[in-house]
């Protein structure tokens, strides 16, 4: 079996891996000319360090990611807390991987290298037939038995049409500073309202960095990015750092606005993720606002999900196989995300107060707080079929 994966993202990298492991032949194309990762901070969930490790890049993630164990958040008019989950308060076994995506893109990278994969770069991919790929110059390529569409929120081979969420954010890498008393293991976050949203998350010390850092973001709506660049940094650093004093040791490290990368959204997810001879993988197939922190996430279990699915039914069969296995646990995240995105980033004045007033009191209560956690690890539903290694 031949098989063409387009796009060298992180569900492209670990469906190359998985499927060479299995002897098949694997042909890798990506637009970029040298491996180039774009991103920030992520959050490596169970169940995608469960892949991770299927992968056999789990370690070196670990080596350079940093562990979080919590989810705290606070409103800063009141100071009460209005988002408290632990990943296992109790027995302290499982917790959330935070890292840079340039580090997790390398240890994919470098895991799809070993494993002898065949690489197409500089090759963008512009359509898909049921057995070539066509590339932007017009080469035709091919053919192939399987077309895998990994290309991403931006792919021009899904039909999927997703809908503009009205929020993004602003996102920035900077040092772990030596004077501030937020804990490391720990993702934060500050409220005002839900229209603004401002966070820190340690991710370690990603390749190349010689100290730890941090992953800081600032939810802004998707079309206010202009106005912000024009406002100036200052005004944002004051701003930002009036809401939460904590925060301006890592705002203070912003010196362009060029440091700060705008991230939107969108909502969407294809009811069959494939057709003869091609399937999609990851944003290609679904998309949704980064709240529970679970893209990364699908995109490897999509990856898994696809491996299992070839190594045990002929193609024809396989596509129907994976679309099955992530039917409902890719819908149950698409309906959380879309039910928790407006109480913390949109223009409304009822849901922040259902947020802190019901909502927050209620997820104190048992069982509640050990069903948040099986939610933000990704295992609120069972994310491997019955009998499968990784459950």
């Amino acid at each position: 079996m031949k098989i063409a994966i387009a796009g060298a993202g992180i569900g492209g990298l670990a469906l190359t891996i998985l499927l060479r492991q299995a002897g098949r032949d694997v042909t890798l194309f990506d637009q970029f000319a040298a491996p180039a990762p774009v991103g920030s901070g992520l959050v490596i969930q169970p169940v995608g360090q469960a892949v991770l490790g299927a992968c056999g890049v789990l370690e070196q993630v670990r080596a350079t990611g940093n562990a979080v164990t919590r989810m705290l958040g606070h409103e800063v008019d009141n100071g009460r807390r209005v988002l408290d989950v632990w990943y296992d308060r109790v027995q302290g076994q499982r917790v959330g991987l935070a890292l840079h995506r340039n580090a997790l893109f390398q240890a994919l990278w470098d895991g799809a290298t070993q494993a002898g994969v065949t690489r197409a770069l500089g090759a963008q991919v512009t359509a898909a037939s049921q057995t070539t790929l066509t590339l932007s110059d017009g080469t035709a390529v091919g053919p192939f038995d399987l077309i895998v569409d990994a290309l991403g929120a931006q792919s021009p081979l899904t039909p999927m049409q997703a809908a503009d969420l009205p929020y993004g954010a602003l996102w920035a890498n900077v040092d772990w500073p030596d004077d501030t008393d937020l804990p490391k293991h720990e993702l934060r976050q500050t409220y005002r309202k839900a229209s603004n949203m401002l966070g820190v998350l340690p991710i370690g010390t990603p390749p190349g960095a010689n100290r730890p850092q941090a992953a800081i973001f600032w939810s802004l709506p998707r079309a206010a990015y202009d106005t912000w660049r024009t406002a100036g940094l200052e005004r944002w650093r004051t701003q930002a750092s009036a809401l939460w004093p904590d925060f301006d040791a890592f705002c203070a490290q912003i010196t362009h606005p060029d440091q700060m990368t705008m991230a939107r959204y969108a909502h969407g997810t294809l009811r069959t993720p494939y057709a003869n001879g091609i399937v999609h993988i990851g944003d290609a197939a679904h998309r949704a606002s980064p709240q529970l922190g679970q893209g990364a996430n699908m995109a490897l279990l999509d990856a898994y999900a696809l491996a299992r699915a070839l190594d045990t039914h002929p193609v024809a069969e396989a596509l129907p196989a994976y679309a099955a296995a992530r039917r409902w646990h890719v819908r149950t995240y698409q309906a959380m995300s879309w039910a928790f995105t407006p109480q913390y980033q949109s223009d409304s004045q009822w849901l922040p107060v259902l947020r802190d007033r019901a909502l927050f009191p209620l997820s104190m209560i048992p069982p509640v707080p050990r069903i948040l956690s099986h939610l933000v690890c990704g295992t609120l539903l069972p994310a491997f079929p019955r009998g499968d290694p990784l459950r």
